[in-house]
């Protein structure tokens, strides 16, 4: 089995495999990406490196706290008269609540 198999299983199915291994524990309280870790730890299957991984696994809680960051950056940056910065930080801003607008459509949905 290769991560690209993982990837392709529901979770369901993923639950059903992650229970043949008895060192993972709590398999019906996790998500897909958690069970296909632990299934692939188990398994001794190394996880393909991903350059846009870091965007994949934010939480919302994650994308509040560096909002709350970049409007102190921001304050900051409108006492010093920093337009070029000042416009970086409030793109940065309006796409970090548009990942959250879209976090919380995907849960609405589920």
């Amino acid at each position: 089995m290769e991560w690209k198999d993982l990837e392709r299983m529901t979770v369901v199915k993923l639950r059903e495999e992650s229970l043949k291994y008895p060192q993972i524990e709590g398999v019906h309280g996790k998500h897909k990406e958690q069970l296909m870790d632990e299934i692939a730890k188990a398994l001794g299957i190394e996880k393909p490196h991903a350059h846009h991984a870091e965007n994949v696994f934010h939480t919302k809680s994650d994308l509040k706290q560096k909002i709350v960051e970049l409007k102190l950056e921001r304050e900051r940056l409108l006492q010093a008269h920093d337009k070029k910065k000042l416009h970086e930080v409030r793109r940065e801003l309006h796409e970090l609540k548009h990942r959250i607008r879209k976090i919380e459509a995907k849960a609405a949905h589920a």
